[in-house]
C-alpha cells in the first residue's frame, strides 16, 4: 500500500515514518514537510519509491500528490508561535481541512489523524474512554484547534461512511531527538539547558494538581502503524503507564518539589508569557491541569498495541536529550545550536515541520 505522511520530518513523523517503512505491506511513502531534510538524510526510509513532498498544509494543494495513495497519516501540526493564534489556527484548524478534503477529491479510502488528549473536555481526576467529550478548554490555542479538528472529522466520516477514519488521542510524547526542540518550544531560549540534569535544582516549584501521562515516540508510532494495517476504525487512545504526578517527578529530577497554588502558577506563566520570556501561553497550564486520565484498553484490544517504554522511561530520555542538547537530523528536530535556533520560528512539536 502507498501511504501518505504529513508533518513527516518532526517529533512523531520521523518515528512514524521508520515504523511505517520497517512494514513490508507498505510499498511506498510519501513524507511532506514543509521544510524538507537537509543533505545530510537526503531520503526518506523506505526506498524504492518513496518520495518527500515539500508543502505547507496551510497553503498548498496535495490533491494532487496524493492521487494513489491507499492511506493518510495527518500528523502535521503548528504549536508555535502562542502570541500568534491566528497563525496556528490557520496551519492546524484550516489547514487540516484542506488536507482532509484533498484526500476525498483524491479518493483516499483511509486517513488516520493525529488528535490529542488536549482535545477532551475537563476531566481532572477522572479515568476516561474514547467516549468522553472532545470540547477540549476554548481558552488554549491547542486544544481550541484539535477540538474543531475532531468536528471536521465528523463531517469527513458523515459524507462516506465507508471512509476508515481512524483518530489517535496520545498523551504527551517524548523521545530524545526531540528533546531540544520541545525546550524551544515550552521553555523558551532564556532557561539553561542544564537545569534539565537530575539533581542540579535543590528545590522545583510545580503547580498542585499536576499530573500527566507519557508516551515515548516509538510507541506512538507503532499505534500508528497498527492503524495503518489493521481493518480498525474510530479513536483510540494512547498512553503508558504510570501516571506522572509530582512525587514522580521528583523522583525523575532527584530534587525536592514545592506545590504552588494554581493560580500563583498561572499568574508567574502569564507574566512571563506577557514579557515574552516564556513561550508558553498560561491557557495551555490551565487546559494540562484539567486534563482526564487516558484509558489505553481499547488499543490494547483492538489494535494489539502495548508500549514498550513507560512514561518515566519517555519523560527521563526526553530530559537527558534536553541537558545534552540532544536533536534529530530533520530541520524541526534541529540540536542546540545555531542553525536550532533559527529553526525555532514557526515550528511546532515535531508535527508540522
Amino acid at each position: 500500500m502507498r501511504v501518505m505522511v504529513t508533518g513527516a520530518t518532526g517529533n512523531v513523523g520521523t518515528a512514524t515514518m521508520r515504523a511505517l517503512a520497517a512494514d513490508s505491506r507498505v510499498t511506498s511513502l510519501v513524507g511532506v514537510a514543509r521544510r524538507l531534510p537537509g543533505p545530510d538524510h537526503p531520503d526518506p526510509p523506505g526506498g524504492g519509491d518513496s518520495t518527500w513532498v515539500e508543502a505547507d498544509v496551510a497553503h498548498d494543494d496535495l490533491t494532487a500528490h496524493l492521487a494513489g495513495v491507499d492511506v493518510l497519516v495527518h500528523l502535521a501540526w503548528l504549536f508555535s508561535p502562542e502570541h500568534h493564534p491566528d497563525v496556528t489556527w490557520e496551519a492546524n484548524a484550516v489547514g487540516s481541512a484542506r488536507v482532509f478534503s484533498a484526500a476525498e477529491a483524491a479518493g483516499v479510502g483511509v486517513i488516520v489523524h493525529a488528535s490529542s488528549v488536549g482535545a477532551y473536555s475537563p476531566g481532572p481526576g477522572r479515568t476516561v474512554d474514547e467516549s468522553w467529550p472532545t470540547h477540549s478548554r476554548p481558552g488554549a490555542a491547542y486544544g481550541r484547534e484539535k477540538a474543531y479538528v475532531e468536528r471536521v472529522l465528523d463531517a469527513v466520516e458523515a459524507r462516506d461512511a465507508g471512509r476508515r477514519v481512524v483518530r489517535m488521542r496520545p498523551a504527551f510524547i517524548f523521545q530524545r531527538a526531540a528533546a531540544t526542540e520541545q525546550r524551544r518550544i515550552f521553555a523558551g531560549p532564556f532557561i539553561p539547558r542544564r537545569l534539565a540534569v537530575p539533581g542540579r535544582l535543590p528545590v522545583v516549584p510545580l503547580p498542585r494538581g499536576l499530573r500527566f501521562q507519557a508516551l515515548h515516540a516509538d510507541d506512538v508510532a507503532e499505534a500508528y502503524r497498527l492503524a495503518v494495517t489493521t481493518d480498525v476504525r474510530g479513536p483510540f487512545n494512547l498512553a503508558a503507564d504510570p501516571v506522572v504526578d509530582v512525587h514522580v517527578l521528583a523522583e525523575i529530577l532527584e530534587t525536592r518539589v514545592v506545590e504552588v497554588p494554581r493560580r500563583l502558577a498561572r499568574a508567574a506563566m502569564s507574566a512571563g508569557f506577557v514579557a515574552h520570556l516564556v513561550p508558553t501561553d498560561p491557557d495551555l497550564l490551565d487546559l494540562a491541569l484539567d486534563l482526564p486520565t487516558l484509558d489505553a484498553s481499547r488499543a490494547r484490544q483492538e489494535l494489539g498495541w502495548t508500549p514498550r517504554h513507560t512514561g518515566v522511561e519517555a519523560l527521563r530520555e526526553m530530559l537527558m536529550g534536553m541537558a545534552e542538547g540532544a536533536g534529530g537530523t530533520t530541520v524541526p528536530l534541529a540540536p542546540d545550536s545555531l542553525a536550532g535556533r533559527l529553526g525555532e520560528v514557526g515550528t511546532g512539536i515535531g508535527e508540522r515541520p
